[in-house]
């Protein structure tokens, strides 16, 4: 992948950590394979360690530098300032590129949205390499702020750099979330302060949400995808929401909820580009347009075109609007289950699987079925030292949910993620297909 990356964007410089000098040489030497023109190596290493001879010193590139270099300001705001790639939880990654005004007006929504004031310590559990971190890279230091940084995610290090640093403001996956409170007791310490924590990537269940502040954080949702600079919509609190019962609180906190001031946002039928209902039932594409959309994919002029076609970004992510203005996602386009003509969110079927006492992970996909056409086929991962069996866990669904809705197939296993901590469901939906169909093994379901 890295290799494909520094072919496709001609990167002329590659910056890597010493620990990673392993994989970006095999990267490098793939490159050559193809090749390509490798980009000039610049080694930052641990203090005391030595650079290989080949490559060149980060500290010692910076200390030799002269201080009165030019600055090459850009002649237009709308210059790239960078481009970043997608995920690849649907398809290859694409090139998304970023312009000096959107990543400034998208770096200054975000630090409102996280209301990050003055001389904040910001712990980066949010890869800087997505997104620009969100756009917190450039919004932190805007701010004055102190940057955390660690090598590895956990649940204990996320506590012991909180207590040690006195972190005012994180960010993170969903993934980071359910870590944190499917914690052990030992890994955890509390909390000098509240501690603003801002999720998003995919919609966070809301037994999470609920567990994740009963610790002491308070959790901000945001929505966004890589062609909106990152986080594009805030679920905005409302004052009347806060005498509402902890769990309707944390449901209520789970929807994606309202734009932010760079861009505008609509739930449209992605045929007559008519705005749906505000009815809270209605399903529509989320679609955004305005400064912080990104100029285009990179060298890709086709896959641009069909995205932004009619003039609105196609996220491909599918939403209802409730009667206030604030949307809730319910699956993305790929990832909704048609089963017997009715349309079924994985979304909500993962929410219920997450209020399980024995799963840790889940991830729903459709699975194909010669009578019902799909039928939902449950990824889970349990707990440490819990069991479960697949009817124990589909009764439990059952019991939450119409009956069509409810998993036919329950897998136990790891589930994939992507570097950014999200589900590769492709990879989930070909094992789904390489199983077959569900009728052709146990006849029609039973619904």
């Amino acid at each position: 992948m890295l290799s494909v990356l520094l072919k496709h964007s001609g990167a002329k410089v590659l910056f890597v950590d010493s620990q990673l000098l392993e994989k970006a040489q095999g990267a490098l030497e793939l490159l050559s394979q193809s090749n390509a023109s490798p980009p000039l190596l610049v080694v930052i290493s641990e203090p005391g360690s030595p650079t290989p001879s080949t490559d060149i010193d980060y500290e010692n590139l910076i200390t030799n530098a002269d201080p009165q270099f030019d600055i090459r300001w850009p002649v237009d705001e709308c210059e790239p300032i960078s481009i970043n790639y997608t995920s690849g939880t649907t398809s290859k990654p694409k090139g998304v590129i970023y312009t000096h005004r959107g990543a400034y007006l998208n770096a200054i929504a975000t630090v409102l949205m996280h209301e990050i004031t003055s001389m904040p310590v910001y712990l980066w559990t949010v890869p800087m390499f997505h997104c620009n971190g969100w756009c917190l890279a450039w919004g932190v230091a805007a701010q004055g702020g102190t940057n955390i940084c660690i090598r590895k995610v956990t649940a204990k290090v996320i506590f012991s750099s909180i207590s040690l640093h006195k972190v005012t403001h994180m960010g993170g996956a969903p993934t980071v979330l359910n870590s944190i409170v499917n914690s052990p007791a030992g890994d955890r310490k509390p909390l000098p302060h509240k501690v603003a924590l801002m999720t998003g990537g995919s919609s966070p269940p809301p037994q999470v949400l609920f567990q994740i502040e009963e610790l002491g954080f308070t959790v901000i949702h945001i929505y966004g995808l890589t062609e909106t600079y990152g986080p594009a919509t805030a679920c905005t609190w409302k004052p009347e929401w806060d005498s509402l019962p902890a769990e309707e609180k944390a449901r209520t906190k789970s929807r994606q909820g309202l734009h932010h001031s760079g861009i505008e946002m609509d739930v449209k039928d992605p045929v007559t580009m008519k705005s749906v209902p505000q009815d809270g039932k209605t399903m529509g594409e989320v679609m955004f347009r305005g400064n912080t959309v990104m100029a285009g994919y990179y060298k890709d002029r086709e896959a641009t075109a069909e995205a932004l076609a009619g003039g609105w970004f196609r996220s491909g992510d599918l939403a209802v609007r409730h009667d206030d203005g604030y949307i809730q996602l319910k699956d993305r386009s790929k990832d909704i289950v048609i089963s017997g003509g009715e349309n079924i969110s994985t979304i909500e079927v993962e929410s219920v699987l997450f209020g399980h006492p024995a799963i840790l992970e889940a991830a729903v996909i459709a699975r194909p079925d010669e009578h019902w056409g799909e039928t939902p086929c449950a990824f889970v991962k349990l707990k440490e030292g819990c069991s479960a069996s697949e009817e124990e866990i589909v009764k439990y669904c059952r019991d939450s949910l119409p009956h069509y809705m409810a998993p036919k197939t329950v897998v136990f296993e790891d589930i994939p993620k992507t570097s950014t901590g999200k589900v590769q469901k492709y990879v989930l939906r070909e094992k789904a297909k390489a199983m077959g169909s569900i009728s052709q093994t146990n006849g029609a379901p039973k619904i």
